[in-house]
């Protein structure tokens, strides 16, 4: 746990080798290594800088051995290439271009020689303004320039449009992963531009809009089938990336609610979310039915189980091979009485599964942050919910009728209610130009579009899904042109299927946590409309037909090649791949990846559905409280910590009969999640348990984000529907900003138009009359 949170932000375990903090390419397709060559990988690849016919000024040189002004020549006439009509020949270019981001693997003989140089010349790149050249390529059919993504929104794309696409999202991707990570041996000049990209590419600079939107765009495009050939994984590797870059994870999230609420002279915030996670440990999960029955027959025969059996609050003891924490605590056996009741004790499922380990820790990026001491009992803090204040508020008011015409004293009243009438007097706010603000307002009139686009990617790239013929093709830049006719092919194609699902998966279940995150922070309504988009379009169903599989087999999948990872690929000599060696997979006994998924899709869920009782029904009707509870056999705490948090809001509507049979399940959520005041979630006794006005919730809170929007983003796009002032003491109380010019011809223009225009008082006279 101590290594997953910089995990949320770059996965290294794809390396192959072990603390690699740099090349972020651990995600790209395979494909790149090779498109960059133009031919089959071998055991040691031949490669030069005269691969480019234009740059014979550097034939036969080595690029490490250049100096800093021969390489910025190099680059420079890289960029005069560019501009070349013949697209092969601007191809070949762009390959080059791909090669130094990558590190010029030809010339390095260890990993970290490769990382060095990828860094170095990806600095290098920016600085030279690859960047913005690359998204300001010339056509051949149209001389004037014009954006990239305006070439490749064509309906129809051919095969070789589609080669130059991938290589050209792979040097975006590359450039904007390298600059956004931090090393301690940066440069002062990297921090300087590492800032200035971050600022470019969350500014409106690209025809008026972020970068981030023209990703979105593609993706809208690619779902509606206008184009299909676009290569859909890096295009969301390189959205997620670039979100993430512009607006922050989750520890630069934190540090803005903290300044935040500095700001607005609110007290700190009593915990760090991320702290308490860190400090919590799996726990054992609940047995299933079968596991019960089977115990009992061997009760009945007079067997012992062949582990002893748990007690209830042993979901708090830490499993002896758990690696997150060194602590010598055992379970301690139960006694029979209880056993022969079927319900406390169980036999421990996962004696014989894998358990998850930490990869190798990289080295930090940042100062080591200091473990939240947190006090013996719960983890975490109680809060208070509006609903709970506005009940106690109620009972005050009632028993003192002397407090009903006071509307300044706050005495007795919880801390949340003062915040909130503090946050009130304030009024108005101006809407700070943040990258969020930015996305959001160019999201806003295509908003449901991009919505169901990234959803329909990730039902295509679920597990769980079966094939359709009118399905969209998330496989066409993993496929071959000719179909494998052994069976070494076969496995290999396989697995390089599975492992392209499951990056989508992963990017999309990153870029929407993000985006929720942040848009939460920034604005409440942005955070709701996105998220009632996403009810709307069945992200609820998706996300529990997601989990409807057998998640440990999901999260041990072996669906990575080492040898095939990059750098190690380009570096070190190939063995050859056998069937044997492919079966076995990597060293790893868990996939990572597949993690990151799952937490990520269990805390969209939790954000989807907390306080909104509507969507929590929904939970209910899908009968995901089985599907979340086989989900706890993942032994990781932070996994759990989400799905006790889905089953802890609908305890109240699945019935007595369920508490009373999953006890252990209900002991786990008291240890484990957050309580709040009044907090009856065990009981079914809460009059919001009726379920009358859920319609009619969906439909307020709609009501109230249409005007939020309207009021935010509409008074400058609808001003000729404004209401007319027929007042005449109004209008001419009205300051009007009169132009420079005016002042200096003030006279002339009264001589003109009023002194010397004759007026005829009797007709004024007349007509008043």
């Amino acid at each position: 746990v101590g290594s997953w949170h910089s995990f949320l932000f770059s996965e290294r375990s794809q390396w192959g080798i072990s603390g690699c903090t740099a090349i972020p390419g651990q995600e790209s397709d395979r494909r790149t290594s090779s498109e960059s060559q133009g031919h089959t990988k071998s055991p040691r690849l031949t490669w030069s800088l005269s691969l480019c016919p234009c740059l014979s000024a550097v034939r036969g040189r080595r690029w490490i051995e250049l100096g800093q002004e021969q390489q910025k020549a190099y680059v420079m006439r890289l960029l005069d290439a560019l501009e070349v009509t013949d697209r092969d020949k601007r191809l070949k270019v762009a390959r080059a271009i791909l090669y130094l981001a990558q590190g010029v693997f030809d010339e390095c003989d260890t990993d970290a020689d490769v990382i060095h140089w990828s860094r170095h010349n990806v600095f290098l790149l920016y600085d030279m303004g690859i960047f913005t050249a690359l998204l300001e390529l010339r056509s051949v059919k149209q001389p004037q320039s014009y954006k990239l993504f305006v070439l490749m929104h064509a309906c129809i794309l051919t095969s070789d449009l589609s080669c130059s696409t991938r290589v050209l999202l792979s040097i975006m991707y590359l450039m904007v992963e390298t600059i956004r990570l931090q090393t301690e041996d940066d440069r002062p000049e990297w921090r300087t531009a590492r800032e200035a990209f971050k600022t470019e590419l969350g500014s409106p600079l690209y025809n008026g809009e972020p970068f981030a939107l023209l990703l979105f765009t593609m993706v809208t495009k690619f779902c509606s089938m206008n184009a299909p050939h676009f290569p859909m994984k890096k295009v969301l590797l390189l959205l997620w990336k670039t979100i993430l870059f512009t607006m922050g994870g989750f520890e630069e999230l934190q540090e803005m609610k903290v300044r935040g609420r500095e700001r607005l002279s609110l007290p700190p915030l009593p915990e760090d979310s991320i702290k308490v996670v860190r400090s919590m440990r799996a726990a054992s999960p609940p047995a299933s039915a079968m596991e019960l029955i089977e115990q009992q027959q061997q009760a009945k025969r007079g067997r012992r189980s062949r582990r002893p059996l748990v007690k209830q609050d042993s979901l708090d003891t830490y499993n002896e091979r758990d690696p997150f924490k060194n602590d010598d605590a055992r379970d301690e056996e139960e006694d029979g009485e209880e056993a022969d009741s079927g319900i406390e004790g169980e036999v421990d499922p996962l004696d014989s599964d894998v358990i998850i380990q930490p990869p190798p820790p990289p080295p930090p990026l940042r100062p080591p942050t200091e473990r939240a001491s947190l006090p013996k009992g719960l983890p975490w803090a109680p809060k208070v919910s509006p609903l709970s204040c506005v009940v106690i508020v109620i009972a005050v008011l009632v028993n003192v009728l002397s407090l009903l015409l006071d509307t300044e004293t706050l005495v007795g009243l919880p801390r949340p209610i003062h915040e909130s009438v503090k946050t009130l007097k304030q009024g108005e706010e101006d809407v700070d130009e943040t990258p969020t603000e930015i996305l959001y307002l160019g999201m806003l009139p295509n908003l449901s579009q991009y919505v169901i686009a990234l959803l329909k990617l990730l039902l295509a790239a679920a597990p769980t899904s079966k094939a359709k013929t009118d399905s969209i093709n998330i496989l066409a830049d993993v496929l071959p042109e000719e179909m494998p006719i052994t069976v070494l092919q076969s496995m290999k194609l396989g697995i390089d299927v599975n492992r392209h699902k499951e990056i989508i998966v992963k990017a999309i279940s990153a870029l929407l946590l993000l985006l929720l995150k942040h848009l939460k922070l920034n604005h409440i309504y942005q955070f709701e409309i996105v998220s009632q988009h996403l009810v709307f379009a069945n992200c609820i169903p998706l996300i529990l037909k997601f989990f409807n599989q057998n998640i440990l087999s999901y999260i041990s999948a072996k669906n990575s090649i080492c040898v095939l990872d990059f750098p190690h690929c380009v570096v070190h000599e190939m063995p050859e791949l056998t069937a044997e060696s492919l079966e076995a997979g990597d060293r790893n006994q868990f996939c990572w990846r597949n993690l990151f998924s799952c937490i990520n899709l269990l805390r969209i869920l939790n954000k989807l559905t907390k306080w909104k009782h509507s969507r929590t029904m929904m939970l209910v009707v899908f009968k995901s409280a089985p599907i979340l509870k086989r989900a706890l056999k993942v032994k990781q705490a932070m996994m759990q910590l989400y799905v006790l948090k889905l089953l802890k809001i609908q305890t109240k509507y699945l019935g007595r009969q369920w508490r009373k049979s999953n006890m252990k399940t209900m002991s786990a959520i008291y240890q484990k999640v957050r309580h709040r005041l009044n907090d009856d979630w065990a009981y079914g006794n809460d009059i919001d348990a009726r379920p009358w006005d859920f319609q009619a919730e969906e439909c307020a809170l709609r009501e109230s984000i249409e005007k939020f929007n309207s009021r935010r983003y509409d008074k400058n796009q609808n001003g000729e529907f404004a209401p007319v002032d027929n007042c005449l003491q109004s209008v001419l109380g009205q300051r009007v900003e009169l132009p420079e010019d005016f002042h200096y011809s003030y006279e002339m223009w009264l001589e003109r138009e009023v002194f010397s225009q004759p007026i005829q008082w009797e007709g004024l006279l007349q007509q008043a009359q």
